[in-house]
């Protein structure tokens, strides 16, 4: 106990959006002091400085909307939901609105003259619930990820090559989305959404995780790190938080994703960033090789719900 206390203290030695997240997932703390933490959140931090890279006269990041990655508009908002940026920030939801225009128009999913990817759907749709937006749009990306639900249970970023298999990168991203929805009291299409989230979770399962169906050996050696943050891309840690978030039921096939995570833990009880997506960054939230608050807090609140362990 001694120890987790240790833990506990040094994750709320961190940024306050760390801190907000600590004592809302895993200490036993009231409504009246989360509110009054996350209102710093805007003010505080790395939020505060993803807030001051804004182009107050574009309403954009990084210059694009959804490129250059990963401090284009598109990723720098996925950055600060991920952050739990207050809801009613009206930076965030202008600067949300405008993603939705770019990403999402004439009613087809048409991009720059191309089919619009089901992974950018599904982040779009996360970034702008959270926002509380009221859009057509809403429905329409709605409509095209059921229509687009692939036979063996999950999604394809890029259906139309005509692949019937599933990728685990977009189906994890429509189920964060299928959450953010329900989780914001959207609720077109809800029954469906619910029954095609109970087959991508089977999906995810049969594969323990991080395994090919056909050789039982994990599909990408990428997929057991633990990189933060995560971007579109699939890994064990972002598929076992995101069970917890929606208080999946514990089952036998998440142990080895579980275990492995376990192994990973240092000796002073933390846990290590060791990998980060290549790409543009705005800043460094955290350096690879160091003891990483994002990782401990996610393991943490994972370990709570399906180890049992008391936090």
């Amino acid at each position: 106990m001694d120890e987790n206390n240790n833990i506990i203290n040094w994750l709320l030695n961190g940024d306050v959006s760390i801190q907000y997240q600590v004592k809302r997932d895993l200490l036993n703390t009231s409504k009246k002091e989360l509110e009054d933490l996350q209102r710093r959140i805007p003010h505080e931090g790395w939020c505060k400085k993803y807030l001051s890279r804004r182009d107050a006269k574009t309403g954009l990041w990084g210059g694009g909307v959804y490129s250059p990655k990963w401090i284009s508009t598109h990723y720098t908002l996925l950055d600060l939901k991920n952050l739990c940026i207050p809801q009613s920030n009206r930076q965030y939801i202008d600067s949300s609105k405008i993603l939705l225009d770019k990403l999402w128009y004439n009613s087809q999913g048409v991009a720059k003259n191309k089919l619009q990817d089901i992974c950018v759907c599904g982040m779009l749709l996360s970034i702008c619930s959270y926002a509380k937006m009221q859009s057509s749009k809403f429905n329409e990306i709605v409509d095209y990820i059921i229509l687009h639900h692939a036979p063996d249970g999950g999604w394809n970023c890029s259906w139309w090559k005509g692949s019937q298999k599933s990728s685990l990168h977009t189906s994890l991203t429509i189920l964060e989305c299928i959450r953010d929805l329900e989780n914001n009291d959207y609720t077109y299409r809800v029954d469906e959404l619910k029954n095609l989230k109970s087959e991508a979770h089977e999906l995810l399962l049969k594969r323990n995780l991080f395994k090919s169906l056909s050789t039982g050996e994990p599909i990408k050696p990428q997929i057991l790190m633990m990189p933060y943050p995560c971007r579109w891309k699939y890994d064990i840690l972002r598929c076992l938080d995101y069970f917890q978030s929606v208080d999946a039921p514990s089952d036998e096939r998440m142990q080895e994703a579980i275990s492995i995570i376990i192994k990973k833990q240092r000796k002073n009880g933390r846990w290590g960033i060791n990998q980060k997506h290549a790409g543009l960054i705005h800043f460094d939230i955290e350096q690879s090789g160091e003891d990483s608050r994002w990782n401990t807090l996610r393991i943490l609140r994972v370990l709570k719900k399906y180890t049992k362990e008391n936090y």
